[in-house]
């Protein structure tokens, strides 16, 4: 089948690709929760969780031991994930372990870092001529 130019539109990367018909409309209570996942997602230290739940199952100490970060700051944003449906914990003894609830958490992190490190070989590339960033102070040499 022949695709006619009208179903056709350009994107960022300046290919063609079909338009494809919009999305049926989501329960809103869906995307709310959806919203309330993201967000639990949202700061470096509980991406780095769930990286490290990823692999396997870990206790608050080794947690910290891999990340770096202080015993308090690790618990805090495990209560959050947590709150949020993306941890479980289980009483081993006097730890508690921790595992991802699903994989499918594990994705949506896995594929949004994978997207920035791709954004970030990309604004590695060298320019033609020094950009002035917006914000930051130029300091001119004079020539004598």
């Amino acid at each position: 089948m022949v695709t006619s130019p009208e179903h056709l539109m350009n994107s960022d990367d300046g290919h063609p690709h079909e338009r494809a018909a919009p999305a049926p409309p989501c329960d809103p209570a869906t995307l709310s929760e959806a919203g309330n996942l993201l967000r639990a997602l949202a700061a470096p230290v509980r991406i780095a969780i769930v990286l490290q739940l990823r692999r396997a199952e870990r206790c608050v100490h080794d947690l910290v031991d891999a990340l770096g970060v202080t015993q308090p700051l690790i618990s805090q944003h495990l209560r959050v994930l947590k709150d949020a449906g993306v941890v479980h914990g289980r009483r081993n003894g006097r730890e508690v372990v921790y595992r991802l609830v699903d994989d499918h958490l594990a994705h949506i992190v896995v594929d949004a870092v994978a997207h920035a490190e791709e954004d970030a070989h990309r604004t590695e590339e060298p320019l033609d001529e020094p950009t002035h960033v917006p914000g930051e102070h130029r300091q001119e040499t004079e020539t004598a």
